[in-house]
C-alpha cells in the first residue's frame, strides 16, 4: 500500500475556497501559517490574489 500524498481542497475547514487548508494538510502544518502567508503575498505584492485563484481552478475538491 503506497503513501502517495494528494493535493485536495478541503470542505470542512474552508474560509473561502478551502486552498489554505488543503495545503496546510498536504505540507503538515497550521492552517493559520498558511493564511498569514496568502495575506501577507495579496497585501504586499498582489500575487497573494491571483496565485489563490488559479489555485482554486487548479486544485480538485476533496472526495
Amino acid at each position: 500500500m503506497s503513501n502517495i500524498r494528494r493535493l485536495y481542497r478541503i470542505r470542512s475547514q474552508r474560509k473561502l475556497g478551502g486552498v489554505c487548508a488543503g495545503l496546510a494538510r498536504y505540507f503538515n502544518i497550521d492552517v493559520s501559517i498558511i493564511r498569514i502567508v496568502w495575506i501577507l503575498l495579496a497585501v504586499l505584492y498582489g500575487s497573494g490574489i491571483l496565485a489563490y485563484i488559479l489555485a482554486w481552478i487548479i486544485i480538485p475538491e476533496e472526495p
